[in-house]
């Protein structure tokens, strides 16, 4: 009995400073150590097979990902001899779905949908048209979590060849935007709106051309293709197998038909955590990990952001997706922090506990092999003076906090006192400053000048930032006591 269906045995496989004045100079440092030591391979090995054995898997791939490539990979196979390679395809589930989120929200920058339009705006067949494209992404629409009709993982897609069949005589089971309930239909219908948005393209074929091919993702495809795993369930009370069937899902196939491959996926992971500007940037895959809405009372999670499942272990967020089909499990997870992901794939139904040990194989190279910090540069140039001499103390009232200057003119914003609001801001082309994070996110940061052209103040969503706590002469709101401070 083999785990692989190959028409070829399957080996094993691995896995200068400027004549006055303040300036940027050039910086080079040699390349760090990338190579993972011994005793960091053999305790993920350990990790690895542990899992497998203890999950009774017939075979088990996984790998870490870290700084963009992936540093380690390693299978485990109850047949002797036919050990899977990095290249050898398992479905992958509703890790599909994150593949799927990352096609709408390349619409979304494309300008070609909003996340708040409702889903009826841009899909015309379907029977929840008022739920939003974000509570789509997000689970929190209140959608029915299977289908109507049998079990659409294991039954072809003929069976629902239309959206509205994809749902049964109730598609609202709770209130629209309320908190998360996990909805396969949901992504199903995200799929529809992609290839509508699309001009009628496959939403597979988009995901292709427009995600796949750029990241050298090859071998990630809707159906399977040689070399692929075969799937299995294993009896709960005897150790024996029965093959599982692998069904054309149609149009359910956008929560959970894909199938891919550790190295595939190992692309997939450092995209998710670095961006990939010719697919999507960094701050939409960071606006895709923040949480959309609150976790399900029994799920165990941090939330769930758009089309991102969210965790947090030992006090650090992690993201990413776990994913089931009859004969297979997947799972992603990585910390952004530090930049580090690990992926696990298996051929049975049910049984080993995929996203723990994915989580632990990136946790054992983070805490044996801590991330060496990027050496500190100095900004490339040129040096705008101007933004330079907004940085240093501002009080708000008679807070004190300091502005820093950072990359590409943005500012950051910090109390001295370690009591009170921070904040990262983008400049804008209007000579504006936009919040990215904490209580000022969003809101408009710009600088106040005086009629000769000097900064008089900063003003944060009419909050006034002063050079000085309470000064006199500031255009504090409710003004400065004319008595001044006193002892």
């Amino acid at each position: 009995m083999t785990t692989t269906q190959s028409a070829d045995s399957l080996d094993a496989g691995a896995s200068t400073p400027e004549s006055a004045g303040w300036a940027p100079v050039p910086f080079d440092t040699p390349e760090e150590f990338a190579e993972l030591l011994p005793q960091t391979r053999r305790a993920l090995l350990r990790r690895l097979a542990g899992g497998q054995a203890e999950g009774r898997a017939p075979s088990m791939m996984g790998a870490v990902v870290r700084d963009g490539r992936a540093v380690w990979t390693g299978a485990r196979s109850s047949v002797e001899g036919e050990v899977p390679h990095p290249d050898v395809q398992y479905r992958i589930g509703s890790l599909t779905k994150t593949f799927v989120a990352v096609l709408v929200m390349r619409l979304r920058d494309e300008g070609l949908l909003r996340l708040a339009d409702p889903v009826g705006k841009h899909l015309d067949d379907t029977p929840v048209p008022d739920a939003t494209i974000a509570q789509l992404l997000a689970h929190s629409a209140g959608l029915a979590a299977e289908t109507g009709g049998p079990w659409w993982e294991r039954t072809p897609g003929t069976l629902r060849p239309e959206p509205a069949d994809l749902f049964g005589e109730r598609p609202q089971r709770l209130p629209v935007g309320r908190w998360h309930h996990y909805s396969n239909p949901g992504y199903a219908l995200l799929g529809a709106l992609v290839e509508r948005v699309r001009g009628g393209v496959p939403w597979n074929e988009v995901l292709r051309r427009e995600v796949l091919e750029p990241l050298g993702m090859g071998r990630t495809t809707l159906e399977p293709e040689m070399p692929h795993a075969g799937g299995w369930a294993v009896h709960p009370w005897a150790d024996v197998m029965l093959p599982e069937p692998a069904q054309d899902t149609g149009l359910m196939a956008p929560a959970g038909q894909l199938w891919s491959t550790l190295e595939d996926l190992s692309r997939w992971a450092a995209f998710l955590l670095r961006g990939d500007e010719r697919v999507l940037s960094a701050s939409s895959l960071a606006e895709m990990r923040r949480p959309a809405v609150p976790p399900e009372e029994s799920a165990g999670q941090a939330g769930y952001g758009l089309g991102l499942q969210l965790l947090r272990r030992e006090g650090r967020p992690l993201f990413g997706h776990s994913g089931s089909m009859p004969g297979f499990l997947a799972s992603l997870w990585a910390d952004a922090e530090e930049d580090v992901a690990g992926i696990v794939l298996a051929n049975c139904t049910s049984g080993p506990a995929v996203s723990a040990i994915a989580i632990d194989l990136a946790g054992i190279v983070s805490e044996h092999e801590p991330r060496i910090p990027e050496p500190w540069r100095p900004q490339p140039g040129p040096l705008d003076s101007e933004l330079l001499a907004l940085t240093g103390p501002w009080y708000w009232g008679a807070n004190p906090h300091v502005l820093r200057l950072r990359a590409e003119r943005a500012l950051e914003l910090t109390p001295l006192s370690g009591q009170g609001r921070s904040s990262r801001f983008r400049a804008e082309e209007d000579g504006t400053w936009t919040g990215l994070n904490g209580y000022y996110e969003g809101e408009t940061l710009r600088v106040v000048r005086e009629r000769d052209g000097s900064v008089s103040h900063l003003d944060l969503g009419t909050f006034v930032f002063t050079r000085g706590p309470y000064e006199p002469t500031a255009p504090v709101p409710g003004g400065v006591d004319p008595g001044g401070w006193r002892p």
